[in-house]
């Protein structure tokens, strides 16, 4: 299994940002078969050092991570929303 983990911070963090960058994401579940599995979370302690939300996805190999990011649902339904919405992100990769 690939693991894509994806921190986000907003740039204006509202309660009404964060629900709808989160159902964006949550709306990839079903659409991209590459994506075995995905996990999106909302922090709940807002401190310094916090991002406000965050992305687990899983796929079978890192080819199909490599294609889930050119998918055009990914592009054209998730990026093209959520990039103006972002003030910065920050990514881990691994392998199980």
């Amino acid at each position: 299994m690939f693991t894509h983990v994806v921190f986000f911070k907003l740039n204006d963090v509202t309660e009404g940002n964060v629900r709808k960058v989160a159902s964006i994401l949550e709306a990839i579940r079903g659409k991209i078969f590459e994506v075995k599995q995905i996990e999106v979370g909302i922090d709940l302690l807002h401190t310094d050092r916090s991002y406000d939300l965050s992305l687990i996805t899983k796929f079978n190999s890192k080819e199909d991570m490599d294609a889930y990011q050119v998918h055009p649902y990914h592009v054209n339904e998730v990026l093209k929303y959520i990039k103006p919405m972002i003030k910065a992100s920050v990514v881990v990769d691994y392998l199980e």
